[in-house]
């Protein structure tokens, strides 16, 4: 019997449609949506937000632990698609290493502690990164209104977006389909819509 692994991860920067992409890919493929975010997260994100020092590295970790248990559910269901996944809490943690939100025994702590974690999983079937410039994906943050999210500076989601290019441009996890959708509305337009299915669902049909 293959064994049981999640079928699609869904990522990209913050707005730019995962989790709408996510539930119109669950209803077209008869998949199990799973959602990224948790109530005590949010919460932990209100606080760095607001102190971002004090609060890296409990949210980065609390981040990670339920990132852990989510994957480990969702491999069991073999039919999951995943709004982010643990695949993608590397590239946070090492953006706060990077601006001195965390400090290197945080960020060493955390690394060994997610590479022992990624060592029982199995790769999702397929990734998808969708990828949008800064001010297009700040531009889908506004229009969804997420009070933190509306008060972070521009530079940081600029440093965000380029992690995330870095990290998939060196993404060594399984299959990968990268998507530009910073031109796209799949959400409203469905000639957009059917154009991004159409690519994901070749890629996932051709993945192992």
């Amino acid at each position: 019997m293959p064994e049981a692994k999640v079928q699609l991860v869904i990522d990209g920067v913050t707005g730019v449609g995962k989790s709408s992409l996510v539930n119109i890919l669950a209803e077209r493929l008869d998949l199990v949506a799973f959602s990224e975010l948790f109530e005590d997260e949010n919460q932990l994100l209100h606080k760095f937000f607001h102190d971002r020092e004090r609060w890296a590295f409990p949210m980065q970790i609390n981040f990670l632990t339920n990132r852990f248990k989510q994957y480990r559910e969702a491999s069991g269901t073999n039919r999951a698609i995943m709004d982010r996944s643990i695949y993608s809490d590397g590239i946070f943690a090492r953006m706060y290493r990077e601006q001195g939100y965390l400090t290197v025994e945080e960020f060493s702590v955390y690394e060994n502690l997610l590479n022992s974690m990624l060592e029982g999983l199995t790769p999702p079937r397929l990734m998808v990164y969708l990828k949008a410039d800064t001010d297009e994906a700040i531009r889908r943050i506004r229009m969804r209104g997420r009070d933190d999210e509306l008060t972070v500076e521009r530079e940081y989601w600029a440093m965000l977006n380029l992690f995330y290019e870095n990290n998939y441009r060196n993404y060594k996890g399984g299959e990968l389909l990268t998507i530009e959708v910073g031109r796209l509305d799949f959400v409203h337009n469905p000639d957009d819509r059917e154009e991004v299915l159409r690519k994901i669902i070749t890629a996932y049909e051709a993945a192992c």
